[in-house]
């Protein structure tokens, strides 16, 4: 498992601390136990690590971006190590979906090595917040493969498969995540059936949808103050929350309530179209052509502020 570690280990301190366990009696720990209790030992050992890196600035994050996308390794190190309690922050949200802690946060640091790439800092977000949707989706994308598609028929992975590599090939050309009525044209089929096939990952991607929402009011558990929340991770869900009100509250009235019914925003649960139609008042067909007209409208606001994406997902 590789990790990106923060600090150094004091080797006086360590050669001193084998001493004192080589005089005291050791338990033998075997099979299950023993792995388990290795793990929690390791991940004890992580956290400590990871939590002595201070978190940056506004300033130090624009300065150190712009660095790193020059090449400077250091910079970069930098960023990434500054951001590790973030990426344990959002693994902690995925825990109980068939990976253990470290192997999510070791797919988490994969996002957030992405994230560290890919980050422009004059486009006006937060790392924190940029960096999020990053650990996210590599994480999400970790369980599903490892855990969920295991569990399903060859049939409807092989389904799946195609759908997800629609919807990657349409990523590349519009340089944003695809909507469902988008994937469903590419192949020639109807919206539910995409939204059907993608359905088989709300347990992770709709929980995540809601912890979304609730990240800037909800107080989270960090890893240094059990009692208290990370300021990186309570950022990046408020300033996230707070830039998609004011990106949704220049839509008309019909648009504004069928994005917050469809994606779950402001506490609505997320709805299908035909769903959104019966409390609007609507056909399916007509909920499906106002979300159509809304996410342009929304692309359209972002964009003029720089950001090439919107910050959530179909």
């Amino acid at each position: 498992m590789q990790y990106v570690h923060s600090g150094h280990t004091d080797v006086s301190k360590s050669n001193q601390s084998s001493t004192e366990d080589s005089r005291k009696p050791k338990k033998v720990l075997n099979g299950t136990k023993g792995r388990a209790a290795h793990d929690n030992d390791v991940t004890r050992i992580y956290l400590s690590e990871i939590g002595q890196a201070r978190l940056l600035t506004a300033e130090e994050e624009v300065s150190l971006a712009r660095a790193a996308g020059e090449g400077c390794v250091a910079s970069r190190q930098r960023m990434i190590e500054s951001n590790l309690r973030l990426v344990v922050n959002v693994a902690r949200h995925y825990l109980k979906r068939g990976l253990p802690l470290l192997d999510l946060v070791e797919e988490g640091n994969l996002g957030l090595i992405r994230a560290v790439e890919k980050f422009d800092p004059e486009r006006g977000f937060r790392f924190s917040t940029y960096a999020t949707w990053w650990i996210r989706q590599s994480v999400e994308r970790a369980i599903m493969n490892q855990c969920r598609t295991v569990r399903l028929p060859i049939h409807v992975i092989r389904e799946l498969a195609t759908y997800l590599r629609a919807s990657r090939d349409l990523e590349q050309q519009l340089n944003r995540r695809p909507t469902s009525d988008e994937v469903a044209q590419k192949l020639g089929t109807d919206p539910e059936a995409v939204e059907r096939i993608f359905g088989l990952k709300d347990p992770v991607s709709s929980t995540d949808g809601t912890s979304d929402q609730q990240s800037g009011r909800k107080v989270m558990d960090s890893i240094a103050d059990q009692n208290g929340s990370d300021p990186a991770e309570r950022y990046a869900g408020a300033a996230a929350e707070k830039l998609l009100c004011r990106w949704i509250e220049q839509l008309p009235v019909q648009q504004r309530d069928v994005v917050e019914y469809r994606y779950g925003l402001h506490g609505r649960g997320r709805k299908t179209l035909e769903e959104v139609g019966v409390l609007l008042g609507v056909t399916r067909e007509r909920v499906r052509q106002v979300q159509l007209a809304a996410l342009s409208r929304l692309r359209e606001i972002s964009a003029r502020e720089g950001f090439r994406e919107l910050p959530f997902g179909d």
